[in-house]
């Protein structure tokens, strides 16, 4: 689907569509007849209860990412397509939505937008919710990092201008996520708790400089081991390891959400729903979660 300025792309979403039966029999209905009920008639919907949109108003964000939204209550499968119908975007791009099953949330509880390809910088973007929410947003300038285990180095790519990080990975069995990530939000500061993820003591503490990256609990940050280790060897317990000498820094400074991580050369793929992974599914595969077929 394609939607160009000034018109709008109907689209996925979610809220609760109802619907309207009258079984009563006809006046002239024999007796012993079924009642024959009138067709099923889907009430249009004035909004769409407890919908949330994951970008502000007036945000700008990197050229990865999806619009998501996220309901506070499962939407069964046969009510999709309507409340699709109430979500739309406006905006020179084709794209589609996808239902997809968040990690954290019902199957049914999320869609998303995204384009066939990368967002185009500058785009303008609006996106209405029903009647009862509307956002605008921006596309600012494009950041992609590679990050290949096998080199230990990650490639930086803004705005055609290229640079090389040395980074350290996942160690053997801690395997970083393979596949793309998008930028979820970043911290000056996030407590990291290895029990949480399954590691037991093996840390507790503040780390510096941290980028989000999955809901699992992936981040690119600042690791004092990087200073030893990047470039050279994998020894983190999956998430990107960054050098304390200004390097983790400054990557974190020119970082904004939406901005794209792809990792390469490692083992399971990130799933589409394991924070913004909805560039893991080709197009055909994103296409086919709409119920708008």
């Amino acid at each position: 689907m394609r939607a160009r300025a000034g018109r709008l792309l109907e689209g996925g979403g979610g809220g609760g569509a109802g619907t309207e039966v009258d079984t009563a029999a006809k006046p002239n209905a024999t007796v012993g007849q079924q009642p024959t009920p009138r067709p099923v008639r889907t009430k249009p919907l004035a909004k769409l209860t407890g919908a949330h949109v994951n970008i502000a108003d007036g945000q700008t964000v990197g050229v990865g990412m999806p619009i998501s939204v996220t309901f506070d209550h499962a939407i069964p499968a046969g009510e999709r397509a309507e409340v699709e119908r109430q979500l739309k975007v406006d905006a020179d791009v084709e794209g589609s939505w996808s239902w997809v099953k968040d990690r954290n949330l019902l199957e049914g509880q999320r869609v998303d937008f995204r384009p066939r390809a990368y967002w185009r910088p500058g785009t303008e973007v609006t996106v209405r919710a029903g009647s009862g929410i509307t956002r605008h947003f921006t596309v600012g300038r494009s950041l992609v990092a590679t990050v290949d285990v096998r080199t230990h180095m990650m490639r930086v790519v803004k705005d055609g201008q290229t640079r090389s990080v040395p980074i350290t990975a996942g160690a053997p069995g801690m395997d970083t996520w393979n596949g793309t990530m998008v930028v979820s939000d970043k911290a000056t500061k996030v407590f990291m708790n290895s029990r949480t993820v399954g590691y037991g003591d093996a840390y507790a503490g503040y780390y510096y400089y941290a980028v989000h990256l999955t809901t699992s609990g992936t981040y690119l940050h600042q690791n004092p081991k990087a200073n030893t280790y990047a470039g050279h060897q994998n020894v983190t317990h999956g998430c990107v390891g960054l050098a304390t000498d200004g390097t983790a820094k400054k990557f974190y400074d020119e970082v904004i959400p939406g901005d794209v991580i792809t990792v390469v050369g490692s083992k399971d793929t990130v799933a589409v729903g394991n924070g913004y992974g909805d560039w893991n599914a080709d197009w055909a595969q994103w296409r086919a979660g709409s119920a708008l077929k």
